[in-house]
Formats: structure tokens, C-alpha cells, sequence
């Protein structure tokens, strides 16, 4: 299959051909965050405080499965563009089989912590149940949701977005529509409360792969999984894990991020940990869409810089980092105007709805700069540079923010720790730029 339309379409429809379906499949993901959470505040405040608690392990498991996915998606994509076709065939069958492996140490792994780790944050017997009964559930489908992303980079690396548009979108509305009928028990099914939360995701997560599989199998792609590329080639190995190693810290960061956070604000008030939780499921309906435009930019960055497009990787560079901007813009403008109405769909409690209030404002100050790092970091690691992309991570999430929270929340309270946010964010975008313009050395 011809991929050359990767470097020989202008730019800008290009990446809008790339981008829009993933923008608007990640739309869909975010509205299912927000529905999910949604439905699960309406049984109790303590099963959103547990499902909370929970999303630091749910992101680690989506960290893994994504970031190594994007390692394949980057290998993939450059073999493309050095028209290396068995190459990238390697890639995607080395990649699958090293995904299946993950899958099954994250399953036994995650379900055997969630106790002890849930009682890191909580003296609530009750929450800890929650978690549990959620958990052990939602994480038994760890296998689809890491094929599943494993088959989206795949598609997506070949310039398939409308394939993995469709994919997800699906398992989403699924989602959607099973959330209510699979915790209130609606029509035949029995009442399954939390846990009919964590099935609907399940099912939702399995039907996108089910999917994957079907339209592979039935329509030939620009790449093939074949068991003649099945025994481990170590440099195509140390080659995908250079990328998705890096990919993985990435988006595993948040997780440690969340739980330090978590301990910060658990001596205050289990009510401002709570607020941290709904903050980061809305906030997914700002960087979601902002990820969609990045995983459109990936394989086109990649196959342009593996054939040697250097002036084409720039200007693909800086049209999604306005494109990122402006979705920014529009987060900060949501969470300026409306934050208690956006914080009212998870709780009624004046007193969580006042703290929500506060956080989203200050929060979304820093949401235009963080284009800087989002474009940044996703470029390199489209270009294969996983190492410069997690040195940008590791001062968003770990580096600046941990240090300025302890210091800020000591000076301000939990006020504080909302303002760590934006100042993170300003630092990262200034380091995020220097280290892109150092390794990329385009003129």
C-alpha cells in the first residue's frame, strides 16, 4: 500500500485529514469519562471518591498499553517512510506479542495492590470495598484494552484514523449506553452498582478490539502481522522499547502525579481529594482532543523524518501546536465561566462544589502553555527521541509540580496545590521548547 501521500499532500489538510477523526473519536472518549463518572457519582459520594482513588492504577495499566503502543507507532511509521516494508511488519508483530505479555503481568499485578494501595489514601472501609469491587472487575479486561490500543497505533501508523475514529467511538457509545443500564439494573439485567460501572468499560473496551480485528482481517493494511516475524530480532526490541519506555513514563507520570497529590490533600479534607478526581475527568475533555491532534501528527512526523522531509517536519510541528493552543483557550475559557456548573454533575455538596469552583479557575490558568509541552513531547516521540520526550514529562508531572505543591499547599493550604498547576505548566512549556529545538535542529 502507497503511503507516500504522507509527504507529498500540503501540510495543513493533511493534518486536518490525520487529526479531525481523532479529535472527534477523543471527544466521544471524554463525553464517556465524564458520562462514566457521572452515573457512578449518583450511587454515592464515597463510590466517586473510590473510582478516584482507583484512576491512578486505571491510568498506569492505559500508560502502558499506550505508550508502548506509541514506541510500535513510531517504528512503524519511520520504516514506512524509509519504504522498509518487512521492517515494519517486524515491528508490528514483535510489538503485538510483547503487548500480550504486558497485558497478562498488569492483570495479576494490578488486582493483587489495589487493597493495600487503596489504603494508602483512606481510612474508609467502605471506599476501600468500592475500589476493590470495581477494580478487580475493570481490570480483568486489561488484556483488550492493551490489544486494542496495540491495533490503533498499528492503524494509525499507516494513516488508517478513520478505521480507529470508528473503532473507538463505538466502544464508547457502547460504554454510554451500558453504564446506566448495567448499574441500575434497567429492563432484564440485574442492579450491579460500581461494578455494572466497570463492566459497561469492559465491554466497551472489547468490542473496540473486536472491531480492530474484523476490518484487519478483512481489508489489507500497509502493514501485516505474520508468524515469520515472530522470534524476537533484539535490536528491533531495544528499538521499540527506546520509544515506548519513554512513551509509557509519559503517561504513566500523572499516576504518581495524582497520588502524591492525593497525600498532599488528604491532610486537609478527603473532600479536596475528591475534587482532584472530577478535576481529572473533565479535564480529559480538553487534553483528549488536544491528544487526538497529536496521535494525527505522529506517523505523519515520523514517516517525514524517516524519509528525510526535515522542512515538512517543522511545519507540521507548528500548525498542531496553534491547533493545541486553541483547544487550550477554549478549556480556560469553560472553566472560567462555568466551573460550578461543571463540578454540580459530580456532587452536590456545597462545600466540594465551592473547592471544585476554585480549583478549575486556577487550574485552567495554565492550560494555553501547556501546548507548548503536549506538541513537544508528542513530536518527539513521533520522531523516535523517547528520552528528550520524557525529560519534558518528568518536569510537568514530577520534577516542578511535586516540590511546588508541598511548598505552596505549606504556604496556602490546598489553594496551593491548585496553583502548582499553571506554574508547572509555565516552567515545562519554556524547558518543552528548548529541548524540541535542541533535538530536532531544523532550520
Amino acid at each position: 500500500m502507497n503511503q507516500n501521500f504522507m509527504k507529498e499532500k500540503p501540510v495543513l489538510p493533511l493534518i486536518l485529514s490525520m487529526s479531525l477523526p481523532m479529535v472527534l473519536s477523543m471527544l466521544v472518549n471524554s463525553l464517556y469519562n465524564i458520562v462514566d463518572s457521572f452515573f457512578v457519582a449518583q450511587i454515592s459520594e464515597d463510590a466517586m471518591t473510590a473510582l478516584s482513588l482507583v484512576y491512578p492504577i486505571q491510568n498506569f495499566i492505559n500508560a502502558v498499553g499506550i505508550g508502548f503502543g506509541v514506541g510500535i507507532n513510531a517504528v512503524i511509521a519511520f520504516y514506512l517512510g524509509a519504504e522498509d516494508r518487512p521492517k515494519a511488519d517486524t515491528a508490528a508483530t514483535q510489538g503485538l506479542l510483547l503487548s500480550v505479555i504486558h497485558s497478562v503481568i498488569m492483570t495479576i499485578g494490578c488486582i493483587a495492590v489495589m487493597p493495600a494501595f487503596l489504603r494508602m489514601f483512606t481510612s474508609s472501609e467502605t471506599v476501600v470495598d468500592l475500589g476493590i469491587r470495581y477494580s478487580v472487575i475493570a481490570f480483568s479486561f486489561t488484556l483488550s484494552i492493551v490489544l486494542g490500543v496495540t491495533f490503533e497505533k498499528i492503524f494509525q501508523a499507516v494513516g488508517k484514523m478513520k478505521v480507529t475514529m470508528v473503532s473507538l467511538m463505538c466502544g464508547c457509545v457502547a460504554n454510554i449506553i451500558l453504564d446506566p443500564v448495567l448499574i441500575f439494573g434497567l429492563g432484564p439485567f440485574p442492579e450491579m452498582g460500581i461494578e455494572g460501572a466497570a463492566l459497561a468499560t469492559g465491554i466497551g473496551q472489547t468490542l473496540t478490539l473486536a472491531i480492530y480485528l474484523v476490518i484487519y482481517f478483512v481489508r489489507p493494511i500497509g502493514v501485516r502481522i505474520s508468524k515469520k516475524y515472530l522470534t524476537p530480532n533484539r535490536k528491533m526490541v531495544l528499538k521499540l522499547y527506546s520509544v515506548g519506555i519513554p512513551a509509557t513514563l509519559n503517561l504513566a507520570l500523572p499516576s504518581f502525579l495524582i497520588s502524591s497529590l492525593n497525600a498532599i490533600l488528604a491532610a486537609y479534607s478527603e473532600v479536596y481529594i475528591l475534587v482532584l478526581g472530577i478535576y481529572y475527568k473533565l479535564q480529559t475533555f480538553i487534553y483528549l482532543p488536544a491528544n487526538g491532534i497529536v496521535q494525527g501528527m505522529r506517523p505523519l512526523i515520523g514517516y517525514n523524518y524517516g524519509a528525510k522531509e526535515h522542512k515538512r517536519v517543522n511545519q507540521i510541528y507548528n500548525i498542531v501546536l496553534c491547533m493545541s493552543g486553541i483547544i487550550m483557550i477554549l478549556g480556560t475559557i469553560i472553566c472560567l465561566v462555568i466551573p460550578s456548573q461543571l463540578m454540580g454533575l459530580f456532587t452536590h455538596t456545597p462545600e466540594t462544589i465551592h473547592a471544585g469552583e476554585t480549583a478549575l479557575r486556577i487550574i485552567g490558568a495554565g492550560f494555553l502553555v501547556s501546548a507548548v509541552s503536549v506538541t513537544s513531547s508528542g513530536a518527539l516521540e513521533g520522531l523516535g527521541k523517547g528520552v528528550p520526550s520524557l525529560i519534558i514529562s518528568l518536569c510537568r508531572y514530577i520534577v516542578i509540580i511535586i516540590p511546588a505543591a508541598y511548598l505552596l499547599s505549606w504556604l496556602f493550604g490546598p489553594v496551593g496545590v491548585w496553583n502548582a498547576f499553571w506554574v508547572a505548566e509555565a516552567i515545562t512549556a519554556v524547558i518543552a521548547f528548548i529541548v524540541y529545538r535542541k533535538c530536532i535542529r531544523i532550520k
